[in-house]
């Protein structure tokens, strides 16, 4: 319970997204929410599991045995 929970406006702050985004992440269900009456709250572990999930690592370039052409 250590967790803080954060607005739609602020999920969308850190996202640097418009507030369209995260509702339509709760909508899809693709994020862990927190109905609290008529408001909707989100675990900031949420976000950030959400972030590390859909980041993507660049891919090291090796170069061929011969190294580079003249």
């Amino acid at each position: 319970m250590n967790d803080r929970y954060l607005s739609v406006d602020q999920v969308a702050e850190i996202l640097g997204t418009s507030v369209r985004f995260p509702r339509r992440l709760i909508e899809e269900r693709r994020i862990t929410y927190v109905k609290v009456g008529r408001h909707v709250r989100i675990p900031e572990s949420a976000v950030r599991e959400f972030i590390d999930s859909h980041t993507v690592e660049p891919i090291k370039v090796r170069r061929g045995a011969y190294g580079r052409a003249a």
